[in-house]
């Protein structure tokens, strides 16, 4: 860009050959996913009145039934539900826990502990209201050791607890570390399948649909949920989320969702539907050009002296890129910067404030489309040590490396 001076624009093209082999790794992924997409399209034969929706109660809404068979197809589930009355991930991923869990029956994290949102809907943040500990739910965890999980540690826990449920958090969430590639989730499924083989394996999936080739579900994960304004919406999708699995415990979320009685059954897609299925179709592309907007990141702000995680050539199974400042006012600057380079709300300055379901001050720039979209391009954290920045999301490659690139020169180079 001529506006970057003529040292980082060297630094960019040197970046460029650096990242060149791990951006045709994602190319891979795109084209393997995309497959995946365009089959349950064909397969499920939609059509164009597919796209039109419901209102009211939602009855016999064919659009709605086949989107829900194509996501259990894409996730190699028993079933799924996709609805856009799941106002957020957080909800999409209570709501599963609250239909599948009784009073007395224990929640059980193997990924140390749940980030804030999460905390809320467990009860151990907040003032509680509605939150599962009210209904009687237990809680453990298994801490972390060395940002890892413990598998020794998880081994005699559930050995000892036997829980209901068992939770694996993909992404990292606002801990700095590393999220679980497929490969480490699968390992984690076999463990409890062994050692507490009624326990509900749950996969907080957030941030991971479409970042590699396969997902939890092909391995034995019993039931996964996610944010349809993450990955799976494609930076269409307005609001909803969705949870695969067995049958049986879609059909639980589904009466938690509406009501005994109504379940699946009910709830009007309205004008979603269009979104829903075309933001699914380029779902895998998008989530790739995420990804490769990370990779970048990765590399330029390491080469500034920043701390980085994933490291820029680093397996990738979320969008997610953790950046660390160890300083708050260098933190919220490149927020700030990164806002100002937004196609939404560029002239918006954000400060630290608190936000619902954080016990912490946050800090947030995303001048997105839809609200809160982490597919697109967005930077957020708590405002407590070590200071970090969670990146992710961006619905071109070339908005992210834009985007990054202004930061560092209004950062290093003004």
């Amino acid at each position: 860009m001529n506006n970057w001076p003529a040292e980082l624009q060297k630094i960019v093209s040197e970046i460029d050959v650096q990242v060149a082999a791990q951006l045709a790794k994602i190319d891979e992924n795109i084209l393997v996913n995309q497959n995946k997409v365009l089959t349950a399209f064909k397969d499920q034969a939609v059509a164009e009145a597919d796209l039109i929706g419901s209102t009211g109660y939602g009855s016999d809404d064919s659009g709605r039934d086949k989107l829900d068979r194509m996501y259990a197809q894409i996730f190699q589930t028993e079933d799924a539900l996709v609805r856009s009355q799941f106002v957020s991930g957080t909800h999409t991923l209570a709501t599963a826990m609250a239909g599948n869990l009784l009073p007395g029956d224990e929640l059980m994290y193997l990924t140390g502990m749940p980030y804030d949102t999460l905390q809320q809907v467990i009860g151990l943040a907040g003032d509680g209201r509605g939150s599962l500990k009210q209904y009687g739910v237990k809680f453990s965890h298994v801490d972390l050791e060395d940002g890892q999980v413990d598998t020794k540690a998880a081994r005699q826990l559930l050995a000892d607890h036997q829980p209901k449920m068992a939770v694996i958090q993909r992404s990292r969430g606002y801990d700095t570390r590393p999220s679980l590639t497929v490969d480490q989730i699968k390992p984690l499924i076999e463990l409890v399948r062994a050692v507490s083989p009624k326990t509900i394996i749950f996969i907080d999936n957030c941030y991971g649909e479409f970042s590699e080739q396969h997902e939890p579900t092909e391995y034995g994960a019993d039931l996964m949920a996610g944010s349809l304004i993450k990955n799976a919406g494609g930076g269409l999708a307005k609001v909803g989320g969705y949870v695969v699995g067995r049958h049986e415990l879609v059909e639980n979320t589904a009466a938690r969702l509406t009501a005994a009685g109504i379940g699946r059954a009910e709830g009007a897609s309205l004008a979603n539907n269009l979104d829903y299925f075309e933001g699914l179709f380029i779902a895998p592309s998008i989530t790739g050009n995420a990804i490769k907007g990370a990779i970048y990141t990765a590399a330029l702000l390491e080469r500034m002296g920043l701390e980085v995680t994933p490291k820029w050539d680093e397996d990738r199974t979320d969008l997610i890129q953790t950046v660390i400042f160890h300083d708050q006012e260098k933190m919220v600057r490149f927020a700030q910067i990164l806002q100002a380079n937004s196609p939404i709300n560029s002239f918006v300055e954000p400060v630290p404030s608190h936000d619902t379901g954080y016990e912490d001050q946050v800090i947030m720039a995303a001048g997105s489309f839809i609200e809160g979209a982490s597919i697109e391009l967005s930077g957020d954290g708590p405002i407590r040590p070590p200071y970090a920045l969670y990146l992710q999301g961006g619905l071109t490659f070339a908005h992210v490396k834009i985007a990054i690139t202004n930061a560092v020169n209004e950062l290093f180079y003004k």
